[in-house]
């Protein structure tokens, strides 16, 4: 019964990783812990068990800005489904409340504030109840990367509905975190489901800041993500705000988001990249958990995370879909000092500052690491992985390392030799022989270290001081206003007794690598696939408008991809698409299968190896060859259109077959000069593995046709045979 309804109202033929043995221990009345990675499937864990048990499935959800997007989309699959939150009036709070005392809801969404609350308390107490779904169950843990108070009290769940099945999901729980989620939500009886972290399909690089993190995030964005959804991740408000400005001014669509903006203005930002395409967020913290927006193709942080967990947990917002994306993070030593000083003015007793400590070294050992990311990250989950993975920089770019007990010794001393009172600025200009003022007033010319570190530069120095601080042997002394001071694992290494291997300063690695872009464009949509696919996504986004709901809620990437690639001619072809439940079927399946009808003779009278690099033309397909014929016996495109009963698009794709092959050259086709046609080639140049011909066009300023770009994009994609 399960399976029959994943694949009614999800579109879906089987389960992944441990989703039925979660649906089956809910259907049987048990608890349980689930933890699965983002994009993993843990909503279908509770929903399914929602609809099949008798009830309501109540979900505590943290974040009440995202439960109108996920309630939109599972009424899109025809569940009854609800909210309640501070967002509704008194009459929508009624109509709800009397939906759930009828029986007609399947699922209600709530935040843990009101749960906890009497009257809420009493009315579900008069309700037949499913189960209790708690999201985001990290959020209970005091040393967690994302604790909320207010889920301390979900354990009264427990004691007031001791037959309603729980279950308590997160993406990100190391082993103290999963401890601490069973002890406070009560939760001792739960049948543990633990997924593998991986998610190969994320890119993880990161990089050196040398004090130019914002063009290498530009560069990073317009040669890997240009026209993609992505969320860059900044320490404070103030950066935020700067970065996004600094986008915004360099032709990027980008948004502000956190905690000391207007409400309003934070809620309309979040709707516009969640409903629009192409939208950048620029944000701390406060913003993204929960997020639902599957086609977030790269995640970056221009400061280091304060752990591992908020990094995967970060990082995880992009890819969702299953389709390539990156995890990006350019940081440097500013970032290292100021999570120290963060640190050490806590007012967290001295248990929760070591776990605090714990977690931020481990961080910079992902960072500094010279091994593969993805096994350091998995390992830190207790999720080894026996291979390195191949898709991180470290295994794409191995890192160089560098013997650096001497320059270590050379930095300590003068740490030590200056009294240990300075911060890195002053420390480098000591070792390097600067005669500025400061060093002449301080009279540290007289220094032993003064001038004895000419053989790095600056950056280098930096990069090592760094390096020193993340691998405690030195401390930032927050009472002398920043400088630094020597910590006891130094001395064996000031004593000669222990060696310093470290990680090489990389080259400003910009961009992606030889084998990232490879890779990226064998997965991109040949120049006949490319107008469909924008077909399909304008259709989906008029149809999100007309409804005020983000276009992914009607269908996934993924699932538009499926269709440009399988194209159905039929209704029930079309349904065996993953991602098209019945309803959505009789919605939108009319419209969608109209849209790939009209575009089926152009794909047939094209070459097969247009659609299919590794195909050759079909052997008695000769529409194309007949449209192409008439053009060389003098006839114009719109005559043969007529003659033809076609429309001119369809005519001038058989032509760009001609083109392709040879057969007709491009200029005559087109009309179009040298001159005009130089400019073309370069502007397509520019965009080189763009999938889509709208940036060219725009940046063309609209003066040419589609037709006629399509025409000179085959004249650069020649067949041969």
């Amino acid at each position: 019964m399960a399976r029959e309804l994943l694949q009614r109202h999800f579109g879906y033929d089987n389960f992944r990783s441990h989703q039925a043995e979660v649906i089956t221990t809910l259907l049987n009345g048990e608890d349980a812990l689930v933890l699965m990675p983002t994009g993993g499937g843990k909503s279908l864990c509770y929903q399914l068990p929602s609809l099949l048990r008798d009830g309501v499935g109540v979900v505590i959800s943290p974040l009440i800005a995202l439960m109108q997007d996920q309630v939109d989309a599972l009424r899109q699959n025809g569940i009854a489904a609800a909210y309640l939150n501070s967002t509704l009036n008194s009459r929508e709070v009624y109509e709800i409340e009397q939906a759930l005392q009828q029986g007609a809801l399947d699922l209600l969404y709530i935040a843990p504030e009101r749960l906890a609350h009497p009257a809420m308390l009493n009315l579900l107490k008069r309700i037949k109840l499913a189960l209790f779904a708690i999201d985001e169950a990290h959020c209970v843990s005091q040393w967690g990367h994302d604790f909320r108070p207010e889920y301390l009290q979900l354990s009264l769940l427990h004691q007031q509905f001791p037959e309603v099945p729980r279950v308590a999901l997160t993406a990100t729980a190391d082993t103290p975190t999963r401890r601490e989620i069973i002890n406070k939500l009560a939760l001792n009886d739960a049948k543990q489901f633990i997924s593998s972290f991986d998610r190969p399909n994320i890119r993880y690089r990161i990089m050196e800041s040398q004090g130019d993190s914002k063009e290498q995030l530009l560069y990073f964005i317009l040669h890997e993500h240009r026209h993609n959804a992505g969320i860059v991740y900044c320490l404070s408000r103030k950066r935020v705000e700067e970065v996004a400005a600094w986008l915004s001014q360099k032709g990027l669509t980008a948004l502000p988001y956190h905690a000391a903006l207007p409400a309003a203005e934070r809620l309309r930002n979040q709707q516009r990249f969640l409903r629009e395409e192409g939208i950048i967020i620029v944000a701390t913290i406060a913003f993204g958990m929960g997020i639902d927006k599957p086609d977030v193709r790269f995640v970056a942080h221009l400061n280091l995370p304060k752990s591992v967990e908020s990094y995967y947990q970060e990082t995880g917002r992009a890819g969702r879909d299953g389709a390539p994306s990156d995890a990006w993070m350019s940081y440097g030593l500013r970032d290292v000092i100021t999570l120290r000083q963060m640190q050490s003015q806590s007012t967290a007793n001295e248990q929760h500052k070591r776990v605090e400590q714990h977690k931020l070294d481990a961080m910079l050992g992902l960072c500094e690491a010279i091994q593969c990311r993805r096994q350091i990250l998995l390992r830190y989950f207790d999720d080894p992985l026996p291979e390195p993975c191949g898709n991180c920089d470290n295994c794409l770019e191995p890192p160089q390392s560098w013997d650096a007990t001497v320059a270590a010794r050379k930095a300590l001393s003068c740490v030590y030799r200056s009294g240990q009172r300075y911060g890195v600025h002053h420390l480098i200009d000591i070792l390097l022989g600067s005669s500025n003022a400061h060093i002449l007033r301080k009279n540290h010319q007289q220094l032993s270290t003064y001038g004895i570190g000419k053989e790095l530069g600056q950056n280098e120095w930096r990069n090592l001081f760094r390096q020193l601080i993340a691998h405690g042997l030195l401390v930032v002394d927050i009472e002398g206003h920043g400088g630094l001071c020597l910590t006891e694992a130094s001395r064996p290494l000031l004593r000669g007794e222990t060696t310093l291997t470290l990680r090489q300063l990389t080259a400003q690695r910009r961009g992606a690598t030889p084998s990232a872009k490879q890779n990226r464009r064998s997965q991109s949509l040949t120049a006949l696939q490319r107008p469909l696919w924008e077909a399909l996504r304008e259709l989906r986004k008029s149809l999100a408008e007309r409804q005020g709901i983000p276009a992914f809620t009607i269908f996934h990437d993924a699932t538009l991809m499926e269709m440009v690639q399988r194209h159905p001619t039929t209704l029930q072809q079309l349904s065996t698409i993953s991602g098209i439940g019945e309803t959505k079927l009789n919605r939108y399946g009319g419209l969608f299968l109209e849209l790939l009808t009209s575009h089926a003779e152009s794909i047939r009278g094209l070459p097969a190896h247009l659609s299919d690099p590794n195909s050759r033309p079909e052997a008695g397909s000769d529409t194309a060859e007949v449209s192409i014929r008439m053009f060389q016996d003098g006839n114009p495109v719109a005559n043969i259109a007529r003659q033809r009963q076609m429309k001119d698009a369809t005519i001038y794709s058989h032509l760009c077959r001609g083109i392709s092959e040879g057969i007709l050259e491009v200029q005559a086709v087109t009309g179009l000069s040298d001159a005009e046609l130089n400019k073309i080639h370069q502007t397509m140049e520019l965009y080189d593995g763009e999938k889509r011909l709208k940036p060219i066009f725009e940046a063309l300023e609209e003066r040419y046709s589609y037709e006629l770009l399509r025409c000179v994009a085959a004249a650069r994609e020649p067949y041969h045979d």
